[in-house]
């Protein structure tokens, strides 16, 4: 039954997908939608029908046979007769190794000059500047190459010492700095370890609660407590005292000369260095522009208000300012996280191992797989790179200012 308030009833049309508002942009999604499935139906439809026609399939088998080359550095086992599965696991580890790396240094240094770029000091304002200026606008591939360049070209041979004594290049006696790359002592795991590191875990969590116990206190009832001292009492006292508890369970293995290059410890390799270096300090350039941006969205009233109430500086930076920052800062600083995942297959230019150059390089010219391999380091980055995107989003909302 009608009455006399409610609408016309209006009979659908064909036309209305078109003319009508209401479903006009859901008829041109669906059409997208459809021209989009079609296209990869055509073309998947196109390279099996070639794959047939030359007598060929898809087949991951290869993954199994023998790999047949060395790779020099691997955080797990491997040699040159283990499979190809086994090569691609040592790049995937090798990729994320340095993207970690690279991403946490790239952090601080976009941090640190991002924020002494607004420095009230006229000479490290402009210093900053010059390292921003300077290292975003040159490509990163010339970079990665310059470091190993200067690392292979400046620093010694391992043989290349005074008789067979090696501390013209060491540091502390434990460190060596050669052409072939960093050589750091490596830690011998003994009985108890395992609970020292654990210790060093829970120490790490006790200072993050610490420190945020501390803020909340202070913005509950303005009382402040000392965040220096106590933090690294939390971070180093309970760890140092069961090491010794244990009866110091983890020494150290440090790297010793012996023939031509040297044994023992952890050899870091200055492909490694070059590639961690380089992508560091270019994405460290644009973080620190993120930062300045982000500091300087906070209005001034905040900093005047902070320092009004007393606090020192460093206190209006850490609790007033970078806190509210940070919903500019966090969103760009997601595609640099990932424009340094990617960034990272440029190791092949100085030899680093990554997935790109085990899977996408060696095993894909040894085995003519190409289309298998192709497609696996898509899949790769594809979850790589949402994954970051995942962690960062929701980091990203725990951040996010709260609306009353």
């Amino acid at each position: 039954m009608t009455t006399l308030t409610d609408p016309p009833q209006q009979t659908f049309r064909l036309s209305m997908l078109i003319n009508d508002t209401r479903y006009r942009s859901m008829t041109f999604q669906a059409i997208a939608l459809l021209a989009l499935i079609v296209s990869f139906a055509y073309l998947l439809n196109n390279l099996f029908t070639n794959l047939a026609a030359a007598g060929l399939n898809i087949s991951y088998d290869f993954l199994g046979d023998p790999a047949g080359y060395d790779i020099n550095q691997t955080l797990v086992e491997y040699d040159s007769q283990s499979p190809h599965s086994q090569a691609a696991i040592v790049g995937i580890l090798n990729t994320l190794l340095v993207a970690f790396l690279a991403c946490v240094t790239a952090t601080v240094f976009g941090v640190i000059a991002g924020v002494l770029r607004l420095s009230n000091n006229w000479l490290v304002s402009k210093l900053m500047s010059f390292y921003v200026e300077i290292f975003r606008n040159i490509p990163v591939l010339i970079w990665i190459i310059i470091i190993f360049t200067i690392m292979t070209a400046v620093m010694p041979a391992p043989r290349a010492f005074r008789g067979d004594e090696p501390e013209a290049t060491m540091l502390l006696g434990a460190f060596a700095f050669t052409n072939r790359g960093v050589y750091i002592p490596a830690p011998i795991w003994g009985g108890g370890s395992m609970v020292v590191v654990l210790t060093f875990l829970a120490s790490v969590v006790g200072v993050l609660a610490y420190r945020r116990y501390a803020t909340n206190l202070l913005y509950a009832t303005g009382k402040l407590l000392p965040m220096g001292w106590p933090s690294l009492a939390i971070f180093f006292v309970p760890t140092i005292l069961m090491y010794f508890i244990m009866g110091r369970p983890i020494t150290l293995e440090y790297p010793e000369l012996g023939g031509f290059n040297f044994r023992g410890g952890i050899q870091i390799g200055a492909p490694l260095i070059a590639l961690w270096f380089a992508l560091s300090i270019y994405t460290g350039a644009f973080i620190a522009e993120n930062v300045r941006a982000g500091i300087q969205a906070v209005s001034k009233g905040q900093t005047e208000a902070a320092s009004a109430l007393g606090l020192r500086p460093n206190r209006v930076m850490n609790l007033v300012v970078l806190p509210q920052a940070l919903r500019v800062i966090i969103p760009p600083l997601i595609s640099q996280y990932l424009n340094i995942t990617k960034n990272s297959s440029l190791a092949i230019a100085v030899g680093y191992a990554d997935i790109t150059a085990t899977l996408g390089g060696i095993t894909l010219n040894q085995t003519g797989r190409a289309i298998e391999c192709v497609l696996l380091l898509m899949l790769f980055y594809l979850t790589i790179s949402l994954s970051i995107s995942t962690v960062m989003n929701f980091y990203n909302k725990s951040v996010a200012l709260k609306e009353r």
